[in-house]
């Protein structure tokens, strides 16, 4: 049975703003590209949800309870919880990393 993907508010903000940024400063098709690719990743979730490996910036701290899958060069971390998989975050992986995941996941 498909496990549920759920998106939190701050993943499906970041979506939305990833969304606009690329339609204002590329195109709204390459934007709509990117929106399809990123859905596509959610239905693989949805079948395989174990399949993401887990960020290096937190398994480095001995944190195993979060997994990631790649568009490059977006990343998608997210959570398994019973048969849910909640996205937590959706972010360019060229960003600091770091700091966006330990105020986004540790401090929430």
């Amino acid at each position: 049975m498909p496990f549920a993907v759920l998106l939190t508010n701050d993943a499906a903000r970041d979506l939305e703003e990833l969304y606009n940024y690329i339609a204002l400063h590329d195109a709204p098709q390459k934007a709509d590209y990117v929106l399809e690719q990123i859905e596509k990743a959610f239905s693989g979730l949805s079948e395989f949800p174990e399949r993401g490996a887990y960020p290096k910036e937190l398994a480095a701290l001995g944190i195993r309870e979060y997994r990631e899958i790649f568009f490059k060069p977006y990343r998608i971390i997210y959570r398994i919880m019973d048969k849910d998989v909640y996205v937590l975050l959706i972010v360019d992986g060229r960003s600091d990393m770091q700091t966006l995941l330990l105020r986004r996941l540790l401090h929430a």
